[in-house]
């Protein structure tokens, strides 16, 4: 077994984070293009707690050496099976994700978790762990957890790249809708005003 593990500082509160996380793999993250479909299986809230689970299953373009994907057999795509618990009391959103594809073959667990450094900051820490089950040399086996542990690597410095302009963007948006919010007020307040000084007249 082999083990990624990527600590990242986000200059945004958690409730900016946990908000944007939904919208990860949406078209403002153009570091995302591999991922073709996220489907919400399953969403619930537990009373007791207000904890948020939701499941997704994500699919995605192979990103593999040519080598793996032909060893396994050269699929295209594979997919990953996303349990996210969004604690709104403790601020911590935890995601924990399993490979379905090649799940005989080889094991990767990862563990994802966001909480806040202070109100303005937010830590992200990923820990994958790798294991190759296939029979064989054990040769075989670490070429394989080394070739995706250094595309976990990789992946790394796109995905915060991306959520960091996932993130931008979130907050530009609700900003604007802010704006929009406060002008149909104040235009509102005006119209009342206008309307009060006619009957007046």
């Amino acid at each position: 077994m082999k083990v990624f593990s990527n600590t990242v500082t986000f200059n945004y509160s958690w409730e900016e984070v946990s908000t944007a996380n939904w919208r990860k793999y949406c078209p403002w993250n153009d570091k995302s293009t591999h991922v073709v479909a996220v489907d919400t299986v399953s969403r619930s809230v537990d009373p007791a707690t207000g904890i948020l689970r939701t499941e997704r299953l994500i699919t995605c373009k192979q990103s593999a050496p040519e080598w793996l994907k032909s060893l396994m057999g050269g699929m295209e795509e594979s997919q990953v099976l996303e349990t996210s618990y969004v604690d709104p009391a403790h601020k911590t959103v935890t995601m924990v994700s399993a490979n379905l594809t090649w799940s005989n073959l080889i094991s990767v667990q990862e563990t994802v978790i966001y909480k806040p450094l202070n109100d303005h900051q937010t830590q992200f820490e990923q820990d994958a762990k790798i294991t190759a089950l296939c029979g064989g040399w054990q040769r075989i086996k670490n070429n394989i957890e080394d070739s995706l542990v250094k595309r976990f690597r990789e992946n790394a410095a796109k995905g915060k790249e991306g959520f960091e302009a996932v993130l931008a963007m979130s907050r530009r948006a609700f900003a604007e809708e802010r704006e929009r919010e406060r002008m149909g007020v104040l235009q509102s307040q005006a119209s009342n005003f206008r309307f009060s000084h006619a009957q007046v007249a």
